[in-house]
């Protein structure tokens, strides 16, 4: 194997311990090439600063202001020297092993995203392996592990190689945190690249710890007001931007629909309006505020992409994931 370079990129913000345990794997690694690790600490209020002063070989991003999860990537990539990058969340780390099994499927196959297999961290239970996507941009896990093309993959732990990243664009910084992942695969898949879980290696991960909610407690979703409107503003940014043409001329206004029933719902159920106020109607508003920069950059990705509507469509699972987690979970609980 020809020798590579890799850039493991972390964007922490207060992430105290789990940052350590974080670069701790990586740097135990015995990869079968060189690795540079970058950090860009997201001006955090903790002490994760002072930590990283014991990882001297760690290339730190000191930021004076918290510029989110997008930005802080972009920033990081600019720097990087690798071949490929490794998108790797604050809570999340490696288990032995994992950077050669994505080394070596990057180097035997044509440029693809990778993910690896998400465990729990606490428990080490499967989390997913890879994500599908429903019709209306909503993902939902694959829960077998194996090795297998999938719809997208989780930011936690995302790989690719970094002429990719730059050709995609990097993350667009609008999106602020959420989503980002979502569009890159997307992005990604219009120009007929794949994205692949790969069974053979895993990360463990807090979930949730990085943004609030997000995870389950006692059977039922909790989530944040702020992390469900990037969440659902993000989903529509997505949409207009990844979809062909005929699909999002059919799926949008479905979308939309399910956004404001889904808000009437919960505000119904919490007997406030605070929902509809906080999340739905701002995640709306949202996509006709950001119209400026959403059709520019959905003009450039729809000129370029050699995925037809046809294959488009037929990757989409048409259950909505969230009919599913409601019948499953109930409402989720938000804070």
């Amino acid at each position: 194997m020809t020798a590579r370079r890799i850039s493991v990129c972390v964007a922490n913000y207060n992430g105290g311990e789990l940052l350590v345990r974080c670069l701790q794997s990586v740097l135990s690694q015995e990869a079968v090439a060189e690795v540079e690790v970058i950090v860009h600490d997201d001006a955090s209020i903790d002490d994760s600063l002072s930590r990283l002063a014991a990882f001297p070989d760690v290339r730190v991003i000191p930021g004076s202001e918290n510029v989110g999860y997008c930005v802080a990537n972009n920033r990081m990539l600019e720097m990087a020297t690798g071949d490929y990058a490794l998108l790797l969340n604050n809570d999340a780390w490696l288990e032995p092993g994992a950077l050669n099994v994505l080394l070596h499927h990057a180097e035997s196959h044509p440029p693809s995203i990778l993910t690896l297999a998400q465990l729990d961290a606490a428990t080490g239970e499967l989390l997913d392996c890879g994500m599908g996507l429903d019709a209306l941009c909503t993902p939902f896990p694959h829960r077998e592990r194996v090795t297998r093309e999938v719809a997208t993959v989780i930011g936690a732990c995302l790989w690719l190689p970094r002429e990719l990243w730059h050709d995609l664009g990097g993350f667009p910084a609008w999106f602020e945190s959420i989503g980002e992942d979502l569009y890159l695969c997307q992005s990604a898949r219009l120009l007929g690249v794949r994205v692949v879980a790969l069974a053979d290696a895993a990360y463990r991960h807090v979930s949730g710890h990085s943004f609030g909610g997000g995870k389950l407690q006692q059977g039922r979703m909790v989530s944040s007001f702020r992390r469900r409107f990037l969440s659902e503003r993000n989903r529509l940014y997505v949409m207009c931007l990844t979809y062909p043409a005929l699909p999002l001329l059919l799926l949008l206004p479905l979308a939309v629909l399910s956004l404001l029933l889904e808000g009437l719902l919960l505000s119904l159920w919490r007997r406030d309006l605070e929902p509809l106020r906080r999340i739905y109607l701002p995640a709306l508003a949202g996509l006709v505020r950001e119209r400026s920069r959403v059709c520019p950059l959905r003009r450039d990705l729809q000129r370029r992409r050699t995925l037809g509507a046809g294959a488009f469509l037929r990757s989409l699972r048409w259950l909505p994931y969230k009919l599913q987690m409601l019948a499953q979970r109930g409402l989720p609980r938000l804070r």
